[in-house]
């Protein structure tokens, strides 16, 4: 369950930095996570020292420092340091960095204080930085995506007629709902509206919004299902044989991995992954807790922290299937006739 109040927030947040020094080599992904869970709860100040903290770490131990800066000043901004947060925009729009998700965080910064104009050149920099020329839909990287969207939303706010990335925001959109609807400023009017077909349509366009907004905030805590390499399942029921019961057969694990994230996508559940277990990994983890590893309540909680150390990838995968088999994932476990 992701936490809803602020006390809940700051627990979530306390138990990351816990697990961050149990974990090292995770500490800025983890420590990242921490800062967001201290920002909703309203915690800004205890934000703004781990922000500080990663960035004083070693040039060559801080792989995200462009998006430190811009998740920093956009805390600092929000409560009340509004000159600090405007030099540290100034200077990462200098930098010009080639990541998208930094751009994306100090434009969307400017819109939420009414700076259109200026949100709008930011907007547009990193589209023209990272997009050299409007590509077509199937070859613009999924990443590129919320820059595309955040431009075409205040452009339209300003009014701006629309332009080729416009266009190509229109086309890649997925919800049902066009851009030009979730975009249009007069929709907060129709709210008071006792039209019911007018309250439908806009009930059906914040839907639509819910759901993007959902998918990004999921993204951070991956729905993870535990995979065993097949010397990694050997060694641990070698060493803890009453866990036979969870995994009968190297091949029935495999199956039962495949078919439960099937069955979670089947149920809408977004952002799903696969992490992948490794016995001292999991040893490790089962003294931190003060736990056997023989308990099997312990792996779905394993599961879930190798995934909020940023350690799942993506399923259904592009590439190999999942499994290690080195075979593509359409010739793999992705075939239908393997369930």
């Amino acid at each position: 369950m992701r936490p809803d109040t602020p006390a809940d927030h700051t627990a979530e947040a306390e138990r990351l930095l816990r697990t961050a020094a149990q974990y090292p080599e995770d500490v800025e992904h983890l420590l990242l996570q921490a800062a967001a869970h201290f920002e909703l709860a309203g915690e800004r100040e205890r934000a703004t020292t781990l922000y500080d903290d990663l960035l004083a770490r070693p040039a060559d131990a801080t792989r995200e420092a462009s998006l430190i800066r811009a998740l920093k000043a956009a805390n600092l901004w929000e409560y009340g340091h509004e000159a600090e947060a405007r030099a540290i925009i100034d200077g990462l729009r200098a930098t010009a960095p080639r990541s998208p998700a930094p751009w994306v965080i100090i434009a969307e910064s400017l819109e939420s204080h009414d700076e259109l104009q200026s949100a709008h050149e930011v907007f547009t920099e990193a589209t023209t930085l990272l997009l050299t020329t409007p590509p077509t839909a199937d070859r613009t990287p999924k990443e590129t995506h919320p820059l595309l969207y955040g431009r075409h939303r205040v452009r339209r706010l300003l009014g701006l007629d629309h332009d080729a990335w416009d266009a190509l925001a229109d086309e890649i959109h997925p919800s049902p709902i066009p851009l030009d609807e979730l975009h249009d400023p007069k929709r907060l009017w129709s709210l008071g509206s006792e039209n019911p077909v007018e309250l439908r349509a806009e009930i059906a366009r914040l839907r639509a919004e819910l759901g993007t907004y959902r998918e990004a905030l999921s993204r951070p805590f991956p729905v993870a299902v535990l995979h065993w390499p097949s010397t990694e399942l050997t060694e641990l029921l070698t060493a803890y044989p009453t866990l036979a019961t969870e995994y009968p057969s190297h091949a029935e694990h495999l199956a039962t991995i495949e078919a439960s994230l099937r069955e979670l996508a089947a149920s809408g559940t977004p952002n799903l992954g696969v992490v992948t277990a490794t016995v001292p990994s999991y040893e490790a983890f089962a003294a931190s807790e003060s736990t056997s590893p023989a308990d099997p309540d312990l792996l779905p909680q394993y599961a879930t922290t190798l995934a909020a150390r940023g350690r799942a990838t993506p399923w259904p995968p592009e590439g190999n299937c999942w499994c290690g088999s080195a075979q593509p994932y359409a010739e793999c476990h992705g075939r239908p006739e393997t369930l």
